[in-house]
């Protein structure tokens, strides 16, 4: 290959990287305005996010340049130190965007108290030298400057919980607007250590994110395969096969095995969010924690009423049978719409989305099919009933 070749591809190769600075971009090889030097730098492991920071024993300060993406154009990024937990309830926030009035990148504070209360407020601990600005060449990448005072209880621990985070376009007023709850903004938290030399920092926290993560897709497990899938199994087999009288009492006892089976398991789903919201304060999701509660409820009434159950020739048996059919409904179409709020809520890959699609609508036809044979069962047996001679 001759020189000229190989000064060609270089050249190509120079300008691919300048083209997209993200792809090979790391903490250390990045620059930005200032003549402070920070002399410690972190890939931090989601969000694309970077920080680089100096720690000054002597009067236990701690200088930051957080690095981030916006989750969308003109959104806003986050770092914080929370000094009681690991989430961002109890942060004390740095939140940097561009002014909607002038384009200029500003930074704030926030004490987040709850994810319903995102207000710039002063801070638990001193903070000094905000700034922030936006790296045009990375994207639209933001960076918050900042020098905080790390408070004594944490200095005696050697290290502080950090938070990041990213988030959509400021709502109305200004307001910062709700991040995503995806796997990776979840798992934005670790621990930065502050203890030795500084010859180095340390990024930690994942397995506490990554177990709670876990939890989460139980959770949405547990639900899908009870409400979702084994009710309305249960819900098919009491209205269609009860109709042929070789399947009686055979289809009493599958659908009552269905549905028990169906609420042991929402039992363990429910308790399992239950779990994931008080290790979760501030987040709260209220369509999907009702409708839950709801199910819950509902569905506890229905096993007890069971043991209720009056014989077939009883006074009081056709007001069960509307109670019991009522009931049933609500926690079948209560049942599917909580799934679909739960798939929202978790995000997972479309085809888990895609595949209980398939599996409702494979239950729809199978209901269907059934409903037209059903039909003609019974008109056919009432027409032999009518044709019947009459007894004198």
């Amino acid at each position: 290959m001759s020189s000229s070749s190989v000064r060609i591809s270089l050249s190509f190769i120079f300008l691919a990287l300048l083209i997209s600075p993200s792809v090979s971009q790391t903490c250390k090889s990045q620059t930005f305005s200032g003549d402070k030097t920070y002399p410690h730098c972190l890939d931090l492991p989601q969000l694309k996010a970077f920080l680089h920071y100096s720690y000054d024993a002597s009067n236990t300060s701690l200088a930051v340049v957080f690095s981030a993406p916006p989750a969308k154009p003109g959104g806003w990024i986050a770092w914080a130190i929370n000094p009681t937990a690991t989430g961002m309830v109890g942060a004390q926030t740095l939140v940097a965007y561009k002014d909607p009035g002038n384009g200029v990148a500003v930074v704030k504070t926030l004490n987040i108290s709850s994810y319903s209360s995102l207000i710039p407020s002063k801070l638990a601990f001193d903070v000094w030298d905000m700034k922030a600005e936006e790296a045009a060449r990375d994207g639209g990448t933001l960076r918050i400057f900042a020098r905080v005072k790390v408070p004594a209880d944490l200095v005696a621990k050697g290290k502080v919980n950090q938070v990041w985070q990213v988030g959509p376009e400021l709502g109305p007023g200004g307001m910062i607007g709700r991040h995503a709850f995806d796997p990776s903004n979840l798992a934005s938290m670790g621990s930065l250590d502050l203890k030795g030399d500084n010859s180095g920092g340390t990024i930690s926290g994942g397995g506490e994110v990554n177990a709670k993560i876990k939890n989460r897709n139980i959770h949405g497990i547990l639900n899908a395969v009870s409400w979702g899938i084994l009710f309305p199994i249960g819900a098919i087999i009491a209205r269609y096969m009860r109709v042929f009288e070789s399947a009686d009492p055979a289809w009493f006892y599958l659908h009552v095995s269905c549905q028990f089976s169906a609420y042991v398991i929402g039992v363990a789903g429910w308790a399992t969010g239950l779990k994931l919201g008080n290790e979760s304060a501030g987040i709260r999701f209220s369509a999907h924690r009702n409708i839950g509660i709801a199910l819950f409820t509902l569905a506890t009434i229905q096993m007890f009423a069971m043991l209720l159950r009056p014989k077939k020739d009883h006074k009081y048996r056709f007001y069960w049978n509307i109670y019991h059919h009522g009931v049933g409904y609500a926690i079948l179409i209560l049942g599917i719409i909580n799934v679909f709020k739960g798939l929202n809520i978790l995000k997972p890959q479309d085809t888990y989305k895609t595949a209980y699609i398939a599996v409702i609508a494979i239950l729809g036809g199978i209901a269907l099919l059934l409903e037209a044979i059903t039909w003609v069962v019974v008109l056919k047996r009432k027409s032999n009933n009518s044709m019947k001679p009459l007894k004198t």
